[in-house]
Parts: structure tokens; C-alpha cells; sequence
């Protein structure tokens, strides 16, 4: 059953709306208010969000920003609803990202196809988005449109790359987006005495790459496939028109910023405040959400990699996993490390 939130200050719309959504089988959350509605978004996470403009507290123009930049709300379909008709209002709440626009009074059957149709969209984007190489073909199919861009798509190449095969290297051009099909791959800056701090680990699924298209820039670190990797080359052309042009594609990307940047916030708190043990084990415990095929992971990396993604010398994590591996923490059997207890690394004190 979808979820929709329902922000309208006044009772009687509040009340009308629910219940005709309700009747239509859908799951509604309420909220009196911009302020309580952002924070039931955030907290709810619904499949729509149908908002009032002029409400107390906080607008509706100010609910959409506040949730246009939260990565977990940033792609939620928002519908406007208000009295107010005039074309400077409807064109701000589209400026600022709404779905639909939609005036009081309404007639309910044209509301519930409003609805319908944004819900739907929204489904066929995030099927057609699921990750894998398949999933990427069709969503650029579906979200390009453009004619003119039917031969480049088809020209997208993968490529497999073998353990330690560099696949973008510091200083060079950006010319293309690079999507993980399978496969593990790293990217890492080298310091001036020639010693590699790995800035991020990327798996199936993930993009990379996308910071210099971006910003039009050099890249600023090298990519090297950890293990044997198949990686698609998606055209700067492709990349860019759904960017600018597909505000599902575009949200997809503001949500992967936005974690970015919350992450190494919280990688250089840990280089500045934590202990050499803490840190192994915060990678460790990432890895192992990467690695993580059931109940288990099966952790290969090798240890001067581990190294270079906590910032400290291969010797030094060698030690610390092996005092991990003598407080039954994990096992390493063959080079590979196997964790026996993630809550015990995640709860390790500082």
C-alpha cells in the first residue's frame, strides 16, 4: 500500500483529503503544518507528499527546499495544493522541483489521477534504476527522449578490468561517467613521497567519476579495480542532458552528493579523533555491508589497501587484525577475512 503524506493546515481539507485517499487504498500520514510535514517526511518516508502552499509556521515553498536537499526525501514526488492560481506561484513551486500543481476547489477523480500518474512515474523510474547493468540501460532509455542521443547510448561500452588495471588516472580529462556493472573498484590520491590514500571504495551499482563531469575539472584521483571489474562507459552527452533535463536522474545524483559529503566529514572526524583499532574496525564494518551476500561477507582486500582507506601503515593493521581476530572479532582464513562479529566492531569504544 503507498504511503502518501497530506501537509494542510486547514482541518476540513485535511480531514476530506485523508478520507478520500483512504477510500482510494492508499496509507496517509497527516501533519497540520510545513514544520510537523517535514518532519513526518523525513521520519515516514512516503511514496508522495501533497502539500499546501500558505500554511503557518513554514510555507509550502519552504517545506520543498528544506526536503529537496535531504538525500532521503530529495526524490519523493511533491504535489502543491492551493487556492491560489497565479502563474508566479505555479511558476516557483516548478522552479523549486514540485511534480504537479494542483488548485482548490478540485475534482476528486482529476486529483486521484494526479496522483496516480506521478506514483506511476515514479515506479517506472525506480524500476528501471535498479542498479545493475540492465537496470542503467533502461532507465537511460526511458529518461533520455532525445533522438539525437539513440546512437551514443548504443555505443556505451563495458569493459572488464583485471585486478590493479588502472581505469582513470589523476591529472587526466573527464570524458565519460563510469558505472560499476560488477566488481569492485577504489580511487586513492598519492602524496608527494608517493604513499596512496584510498578516497573511496565503489561496488556493483555504484557511479563514479561524476565530481569532475560536475565541475568540468581534472581528475583529482586514480580509479583502479580491486579485483576483477566489468565497468560501463556512459557519454558525457548522455550524462549531461539527463542531468539537466530529467529531474529523477537529477535527484539520484544530489542524494549520492549529499552522502559523499557526509561520509568524508565523517572519515576525517575519524582520522582526527579516533583510534588507530576504532578506525580499522569503522572500514571493516564498511566493507563488510559491501561484501555482504546474506548473513555473511568474505572480506578480500589487501592489507595495503585496508591501509591506505584508514590512513596508517600496513603493519600497524596487520597487528590490529590480528588482536581482532584474538578477541573472536573475525576469522582471516587465506588472506580473506571473514567477520564473526559486526555489532562487537561497530560497538568498539573509541
Amino acid at each position: 500500500m503507498k504511503k502518501i503524506l497530506v501537509i494542510e493546515d486547514n482541518l476540513e481539507v485535511r480531514e476530506n483529503l485523508e478520507e478520500i485517499l483512504e477510500l482510494s487504498n492508499y496509507n496517509v500520514v497527516t501533519a497540520e503544518n510545513g514544520k510537523i510535514g517535514v518532519e513526518k517526511a523525513v521520519a515516514e518516508i512516503p511514496d508522495l507528499i501533497i502539500c499546501d502552499v500558505m500554511m503557518p509556521v513554514l510555507d509550502g515553498f519552504g517545506v520543498l527546499k528544506i526536503l529537496e536537499k535531504k538525500p532521503k526525501t530529495a526524490n519523493i514526488p511533491f504535489i502543491f495544493l492551493t487556492a491560489k492560481a497565479e502563474k508566479s506561484d505555479f511558476r516557483k513551486g516548478m522552479n523549486l522541483g514540485a511534480d504537479d500543481y494542483i488548485t482548490k476547489p478540485f475534482d476528486n477523480v482529476e486529483f486521484l489521477e494526479a496522483i496516480e500518474m506521478r506514483l506511476n512515474k515514479s515506479d517506472k523510474i525506480k524500476k528501471a534504476f535498479d542498479r545493475t547493468e540492465e537496470g542503467l540501460s533502461s532507465f537511460i532509455n526511458i529518461a533520455r527522449g532525445q533522438k539525437e542521443l539513440e546512437k551514443l547510448s548504443k555505443e556505451r561500452e563495458t569493459k572488464t578490468f583485471k585486478k590493479k588495471e588502472f581505469i582513470f588516472q589523476e591529472g587526466s580529462l573527464p570524458r565519460r561517467l563510469f558505472f560499476v556493472a560488477s566488481g569492485k573498484v577504489k580511487t586513492f590520491k598519492t602524496n608527494d613521497i608517493g604513499k596512496e590514500y584510498i578516497t573511496q571504495i565503489f561496488k556493483t551499482g555504484d557511479f563514479l567519476g561524476y565530481h569532475e563531469l560536475l565541475t568540468e575539472t581534472k581528475y583529482t584521483h586514480t580509479a583502479v579495480a580491486i579485483e576483477e571489474s566489468e565497468v560501463s562507459f556512459i557519454p558525457k552527452e548522455d550524462f549531461t542532458v539527463l542531468l539537466h533535463n530529467n529531474r529523477d536522474f537529477s535527484t539520484q545524483f544530489i542524494k549520492m552528493l549529499a552522502n559523499n559529503v557526509e561520509e568524508n566529514e565523517e572519515r576525517l572526524l575519524s582520522l582526527a579523533y579516533n583510534s588507530i583499532r576504532k578506525r580499522v574496525a569503522e572500514a571493516l564494518v564498511k566493507l563488510y555491508h559491501q561484501y555482504k551476500k546474506g548473513d555473511s561477507a568474505r572480506i578480500t582486500i589487501l592489507r595495503e589497501d585496508l591501509a591506505a582507506l584508514v590512513g596508517t601503515a600496513k603493519e600497524t593493521v596487520i597487528r590490529t587484525l590480528t588482536e581482532f581476530k584474538n578477541d573472536d572479532l573475525l576469522k582471516i582464513e587465506s588472506g580473506k577475512i571473514f567477520i564473526d562479529d559486526i555489532k562487537g566492531l561497530e560497538d568498539l569504544p573509541y
